[in-house]
């Protein structure tokens, strides 16, 4: 018994021990595990399985995104040529000996602003490329020195259990560290070759801007001999030569141009087709017999029923708006084309004698442009120029005398052609002088100005043209646009045809002069810097944009009232009546466009409350009238105490009502006169609609005859003919009433329905000529 007890109690000690020992052993693993968490062996919380299964769901991710995640195909299709056009620029420039002159240099400046943008997304992407292989790379390297993966001699025993899963985990993560470590190797040799072009791309850039400067400075300073000491040997090169080197220097910029810019054009041609189609249908049209008759006295010279060369001549006259940072060899072809165009076009509109003035101004172009290529500081060369200067002044005031009169745009026709023969005779005095680059920049720029407003006022008469047609045949229908002022469209359509004219011929104009982008600068730093007025920041370009909205947005309401037919209403025979909900569709249009024009002028709407603020201490002052008559254009809205089309009578104010607008409304009275009344006076004064629910009117006629006359006869035959009168209702029963009398006379007061008041005075006239006939037949009299 006792020494059952001893063991007893053995027993209950050892427990106690292991139970001590198994805390104490459980501290110091977790102790150890905390301080080696990337041993995923010694982690207790998972098992075996879990963490292969992670293991293996982290490689799966690795591999699927170097399979698929990184796209250099395009850039290692395209980093070649750019590489080429590069290292040929910086030949071009640095290496060859011969400074390029303006032009090539803006063409190069272009191609090279189009490269650094390319090549900087590219880096961008190439950068986060990178940076994500090498988080996949650390990742591997921590798997590979996890002790999970590792073959040791004290596998334990789930170890040898997923043997076969661990072997294979051990394989897949080598082929994802080579995988890996070859895309970043490639990765990374790209970057380094796209970041490298990009920092060539800069300091050419540089260098550029600082031989455009140079250029700038120097180029009203002496370059060449003057033309009295100039050498009477030219250059040795041959012209063949000379044409191919300044035909090198651009046609890089040009494709590059003509490769990477396909869109813009391709919106080009869509907008030519348009056109083409346009008046190819209304041509169809009008060829209908009901319209046909009514368009005798259209006269159209420019289009025809299948405007072919009419499209062209559109499209080629708006290409520098679609491209204005284009290479100038590619405004100099698209002038090409269109002076051929333009030449066939014209031999079918104009006299022999100005055609054949045209003729000339076309060769002089071509041999301007011939002999900029080529110019030289050899005497034969600058004299040439100087000849040519002289016969383009010449026929310039032939064309003056000649074509002015058959051009739309002839208040500009005057300008163009005295700053024509001025830039010639400019470049006559910087050639003797030895400015050669000016001399041939000016006579260049003259040459295409002139010919630019000759395209452009056939662009003009082209359009001009269509819309006529447009409008006439509009006017022949009932459609929507036929409620249009079509005279008010047509100047309006021409006045923005001219304002685009005159923005094509700028842009031109700047571009032959090299001085786009100095002026681009210019105006980008006068918009774009920022001002402070006080804690407000605002630039030029800001408030202009904030005006530009509110002003269309207020052109837009104003004229939102030809869709419910306002701009139809006539003081005579129609009656309909318009919602006033146009006047809440106004608003809102206002609102709207006030909103946007604050968020796209970039103005904080937290300093709105400013504005409110100050607008609060402007109502006080004096604006008190304007916010009334604001609001109660608002009320107006809501409570419709008249409609637009509703004839109304106001105090002394009596007419129909023709526009409800923001702040004031329209009366059309019976003399043709229209007006405005504040909305505030409509609002508060004692205002009679006679038409709210119908436009009956019960109108009154006096007669005074003779006291010795027969009345019974006299009213027989007036009810007799306010019955057989025109716009009387058909139920309605005139009366007659004795309304006074005096010594020798009776006053008779006559009182019916009509059924429009429209026609009130039309009906008291033509009842008052058939009573009047009828009694001078009976030989009564009238007093």
């Amino acid at each position: 018994m006792l020494l059952l007890l001893n063991l007893k109690y053995s027993y209950k000690l050892c427990a106690g021990h292991l139970i001590l020992l198994f805390f104490l052993t459980t501290q110091a693993f977790g102790q150890r595990a905390a301080s080696s968490s990337t041993d995923s062996i010694q982690q207790i919380p998972d098992t075996l399985l879990i963490r292969i299964e992670r293991a293996q769901s982290t490689i799966n991710q690795i591999n699927s995104a170097n399979e698929g995640s990184f796209q250099t195909g395009t850039i290692i299709k395209d980093l070649p040529e750019v590489q080429q056009n590069i290292e040929e620029i910086r030949q071009d420039i640095l290496h060859s000996g011969k400074l390029p002159d303006a032009r090539t240099l803006l063409s190069y400046q272009v191609l090279l602003k189009d490269h650094q943008i390319l090549l900087g997304n590219w880096k961008k992407t190439l950068t986060n490329y990178n940076v994500t292989l090498q988080k996949y790379s650390s990742q591997l390297v921590v798997f590979s020195s996890d002790s999970l993966l590792s073959n040791t001699t004290r596998d334990t025993t789930q170890k040898r259990l997923y043997g076969t899963e661990l072997t294979n985990l051990r394989l897949r993560l080598q082929e994802s560290g080579l995988t890996t470590t070859a895309n970043l190797d490639s990765i990374g040799t790209l970057l380094a070759s796209v970041s490298g072009l990009y920092f060539s791309t800069n300091e050419l850039q540089s260098v550029i801007i600082d031989r455009l400067r140079q250029s700038g400075k120097t180029s009203f300073g002496r370059e060449s001999p003057y033309i009295w000491s100039a050498s009477k040997q030219s250059e040795k090169e041959s012209l063949s030569t000379m044409l191919s080197d300044a035909w090198s220097g651009q046609n890089r910029a040009l494709r590059y141009f003509l490769s990477s810019s396909w869109d813009n054009r391709t919106l080009l041609l869509l907008l030519g087709l348009i056109f083409f189609v346009w008046v190819y249908r209304n041509y169809k049209k009008a060829s209908q017999p009901p319209i046909n008759e009514q368009l005798s006295d259209l006269r159209l010279d420019f289009i025809n029923p299948v405007p072919l060369l009419s499209s062209v001549i559109f499209l080629l006259n708006l290409a520098p708006l679609f491209d204005p940072d284009s290479p100038s060899l590619y405004f100099e072809i698209i002038e090409f084309l269109l002076l051929i165009t333009l030449t066939i076009f014209f031999r079918k509109h104009w006299k022999k004698e100005q055609y054949y003035i045209w003729l000339v101004i076309v060769l002089i172009y071509i041999i301007t442009v011939l002999t900029n290529a080529v110019m030289n500081q050899g005497l034969l060369l600058r004299l040439w120029l100087i000849a040519l200067n002289i016969v383009s002044i010449y026929f310039g005031l032939h064309f003056y005398r000649e074509i002015r009169n058959v051009l739309l745009l002839k208040s500009f026709i005057k300008p163009v052609s005295i700053l024509y023969i001025g830039l010639h005779i400019l470049s006559i005095v910087f050639n003797v002088f030895g400015r050669i680059s000016v001399s041939t920049t000016l006579s260049l720029t003259a040459i295409v100005g002139l010919t630019q407003i000759i395209a452009l006022s056939a662009f003009v008469q082209i359009l001009t043209e269509a819309t006529d047609l447009q409008i006439k045949i509009t006017s022949c229908s009932n459609s929507l646009f036929a409620r249009i002022n079509l005279q008010r469209i047509r100047s309006t359509v021409k006045e923005g045809l001219t304002v685009i004219a005159v923005l094509i011929w700028s842009i031109v104009f700047v571009i032959n002069l090299n001085i786009s982008g100095i002026l681009y600068e210019f105006i980008s730093g006068v918009f774009t810097q920022t001002r402070t007025f006080g804690s407000v920041k605002f630039t030029i370009g800001n408030i202009l944009l904030f005006g530009l909205i509110l002003y269309l947005a207020n052109l837009f309401q104003k004229y939102t009232g030809i869709l419910f037919g306002d701009e139809n209403a006539t003081f005579g025979n129609q009656t309909e009546r318009k919602s006033s909900k146009l006047l809440l569709i106004r608003l809102v249009i206002f609102v709207v466009g006030f909103l946007l024009a604050i968020t796209a002028s970039g103005f904080s709407l937290d300093k709105l409350t400013v504005i409110i603020g100050a607008l609060g201490v402007g109502i006080g002052l004096g604006m008190q009238n304007i916010v009334n008559n604001f609001v109660s254009g608002i009320i107006l809205i809501f409570e419709k105490p008249f409609q637009i089309g509703d004839f109304i009578e106001l105090a002394d104010k009596k007419g129909r009502v023709k526009d409800i607008g923001i702040r004031s409304s329209k009366l059309l009275t019976p003399q043709g006169s229209i007006i405005i009344v504040p909305n505030g006076d409509l609002l508060s004064g004692r205002l009679v609609n006679w038409t709210l629910s119908n436009s009956f009117v019960k109108t009154e006629i006096t007669f005074k005859i003779a006291s010795e006359s027969n009345l019974e006869l006299v009213q027989t035959i007036i009810k007799e003919e306010a019955q057989k009168a025109e716009y009387t209702l058909p139920n309605s029963t005139p009366e007659t009433f004795f309304n006074s009398f005096a010594g020798d006379t009776v006053e008779l007061k006559l009182e019916l329905w009509i059924n429009n008041i429209y026609n009130e005075s039309s009906f008291k006239s033509n009842l008052l000529h058939a009573i009047y006939k009828r009694l001078k037949e009976n030989e009564i009299k009238m007093l």
